[in-house]
């Protein structure tokens, strides 16, 4: 099990310590930030009024194991930066907690239909962790980047209110 709680300076350092490269960091956090990530960067991120950054803690140990954020930009709901950054906690359905619980955060909002996340096509166990949950791949929104020489194509998935299942 797995708590959420406000991401905040005292967890920079330990946050900085899980992206090891330029091409993790696009791939965890697009063009929000650049590598290696800066204490300045960082603080930054926490004054957005669009996004709502969380550390990830697991229960039974109380350790910090990774990072999410709930992004408000233009009027889309949006899972972002989700990111287990302890490595020997991956592959444990951890990712599927923490989706489910920032879609039932996101979701308190009566008014709110649908939600979504950005991917990319080739990170096979993310798309597997979502699609558990119910999402689904929003095709019309597919799009290449090329990324250090190299394509890499960023699936959207959707997630409605009347398909998901807690």
């Amino acid at each position: 099990m797995i708590k959420l709680e406000p991401f905040t300076e005292q967890d920079f350092e330990r946050f900085k310590s899980w992206i090891t490269n330029a091409d993790e960091l696009f791939q965890f956090a697009g063009t929000i930030f650049d590598f290696p990530i800066q204490d300045e960067q960082l603080k930054s991120y926490l004054n957005m009024t669009d996004k709502t950054p969380f550390k990830v803690i697991l229960l039974s140990t109380n350790e910090t194991i990774g990072h999410c954020e709930l992004n408000f930009t233009g009027g889309i709901n949006r899972l972002s930066r989700i990111l287990i950054g302890n490595k020997k906690m991956r592959g444990q359905k951890i990712g599927e907690q923490l989706v489910k619980k920032m879609v039932d955060l996101l979701f308190e909002n009566p008014t709110l239909t649908m939600v979504d996340l950005n991917v990319f096509d080739w990170n096979k166990g993310a798309i597997k962790c979502y699609q558990n949950v119910g999402f689904s791949i929003n095709l019309a929104e597919t799009e290449d980047l090329t990324i250090n020489g190299k394509v890499w194509t960023k699936l959207n998935m959707v997630l409605t209110r009347a398909s998901y299942v807690k």
